[in-house]
């Protein structure tokens, strides 16, 4: 080979290797790669095979580089669902772990209650699922108003207005807990006007005077548990709230078994073991705990109530016609044949049920806080993708819990019951049991999915629908004119909750999220009042 072929052919390969090295940065590169290929093509003229070389040479380029890219995507998305996992488990975690503690006040109450006899469990039963129940969806409903507005000024980086719209809901929160209260002090006559067994309702009376303390904790239990939430600063209620469950074991188990005080001794523990997570969080956010958001109390809370009473109207009804629906389940079995057994189990398995739904609760508060921050924000797209990653993620446990209580079914009920009948009843219930628990897995998630968005109306609206035009006339029919009792109640009941599922995926999926993110930042802003030091600070200016 001549002087000039040898240079010719160093140009051709150091072109190559240019080329080569160039292809790795991307489109750009590809292009700057042909330039210097056909820089060389010139020079090839006594080699006949160099064009197919380049060629081949190119090709392959090309499929390292869509491997190295498809690579990229695949990690890139590993990653995405990895840090949207941690961000969603910071609230769901401490979130479940916590309403684990503080559903198992009352699952403790009413194990040691069952143990005293089978007319003050049911009692206890009905003031729960019934009164409690009802006191509890309005003053939860309302507060889960507070959910979306700190969520979104959290995201927007209005950060002193979460301490103002927490005082604006303790406000409203305590009128409407003012208003519950006469519905504690005759709760004898309400359950007896309902149709229920009077030697049962006498003892629901005395039961249902201990539940007042209980219902004003709520005031502050569920505020602050908002307000934490949006910050993504909830541990401090986890250890408050294990603390508060270790304590309540120990006092009704001194109190009911030990010196035998019965249901007085099981009632102060429960009173106790609501208000010391409460006394641990207003001294954690006074204290500096949430230095941000909370600056003090303010006069500032005090303006602009109307739009907070409006929100949390809208939020209670959701959660309302939600709760409420397991209570119209159990006053609907106070009429069937042989009640006492049929409460008593039903109650069993609402227990257990909802034992299930704390941990859908958890993902319901991580889903309406990763919504409200990502709209607040600005970010639709992380909206959504963290809606899936929550959904998927509840409904994995939820069919792992399906499977666990299909094969364990009624030996379960031995934890709340030592009669043999009431764990039968329980027994045959396990299939319906089940089901409700798989449902429960994805339905919850959705909701909070509104209450992040802000659209607690159209949920409303949609329990509605599905749950009172639905579930319950079904349940009647199946329980008391085909005569299925207890199972057809609940069947009718299920359907319900399948429908409201149905029609919540259809409304998740096809919402503008984009839209959704205009609607946020425009609530935000209206609501947003300057800080008062910082109003302070201008006019000394």
């Amino acid at each position: 080979m001549s002087k000039s072929g040898t240079i010719f052919l160093g140009e051709i390969v150091e072109g190559i290797g240019v080329g080569f090295a160039i292809s790795e940065i991307g489109e750009m590169g590809r292009l700057i790669q042909r330039l210097v290929h056909q820089s060389c093509y010139p020079k090839l003229k006594n080699f006949s095979y160099s064009t197919d070389f380049l060629k081949m040479e190119g090709d392959t380029n090309e499929k390292l580089l869509n491997g190295a890219e498809e690579e990229e995507e695949n990690v890139k998305l590993k990653d995405k669902i990895w840090n949207e996992s941690k961000k969603m488990w910071i609230v769901a975690g401490p979130g479940i772990f916590t309403r684990f503690s503080s559903f198992g006040v009352s699952v403790i109450s009413q194990a040691f209650i069952g143990h005293i006899g089978s007319t003050e469990l049911a009692a206890y039963a009905l003031v729960s699922t019934v009164l409690l129940r009802f006191a509890n969806g309005i003053l939860l409903g309302m507060a889960s108003g507070l959910e979306t507005l700190c969520g979104q000024a959290y995201g927007a980086k209005q950060y002193h207005m979460l301490g103002v719209y927490l005082q604006r809901s303790w406000l409203v929160l305590v009128v409407t807990t003012t208003l519950l209260t006469p519905m504690f002090l005759f709760a004898n006559p309400i359950l007896k006007a309902l149709g229920q067994d009077e030697s049962i309702a006498e003892v629901a009376g005395t039961i249902g005077l201990w539940f007042i303390p209980v219902i004003y904790s709520f005031i502050i239990s569920f505020s602050c548990q908002m307000f934490l939430q949006a910050q993504s600063k909830n541990m401090i209620i986890t250890y408050l709230a294990a603390l508060s469950l270790s304590i309540h074991v120990f006092l009704s188990w001194l109190l009911t078994v030990k010196y035998k005080f019965g249901i007085t001794g099981a009632m102060v523990s429960t009173i106790l073991a609501y208000w010391i997570p409460n006394v641990g969080q207003i001294i954690f956010v006074l204290s500096g705990g949430c230095r941000e958001t909370w600056k003090g109390f303010s006069f500032l809370a005090f303006q602009d109530l109307w739009p907070i009473v409006k929100l949390s109207l809208s939020s209670g009804a959701m959660l309302c016609l939600e709760l409420w629906y397991n209570t119209i389940l159990v006053l609907l079995t106070g009429n069937l044949k042989n009640a006492e057994v049929a409460i008593d189990a039903l109650s069993i398995c609402l227990n257990i049920n909802g034992w299930e739904m704390m941990i859908s609760l958890g993902f319901l508060a991580a889903a309406s806080v990763r919504v409200s921050n990502e709209l607040g924000s600005g970010n639709s797209k992380a909206a959504k993708f963290s809606i899936i990653v929550t959904v998927l993620t509840s409904l994995a446990i939820g069919l792992v819990l399906f499977v666990f209580f299909l094969f364990f079914r009624g030996r379960l009920a031995y934890i709340f019951t030592k009669s043999q009948d009431v764990a039968k009843a329980v027994a045959h219930l396990s299939p319906l049991l089940a089901f409700s628990i798989l449902l429960n897995s994805v339905q919850p998630v959705l909701s909070g999915v509104s209450i992040g968005a802000g659209r607690q109306s159209t949920v409303a609206y949609v329990n509605i629908g599905s749950y009172y035009i639905i579930g319950i006339p079904i349940g009647v029919v199946l329980g008391y004119v085909i005569k299925l009792q207890v199972e057809g109640v609940w069947i009718g009941m299920l359907f319900g909750t399948l429908v409201q599922t149905i029609i919540l995926v259809i409304i998740t999926s096809r919402t503008d999220w984009d839209n959704q993110v205009d609607i946020a930042r425009r609530r935000v802003n209206r609501w947003f009042v300057e800080a008062e030091t910082d109003t302070n600070s201008r006019s000394a200016a």
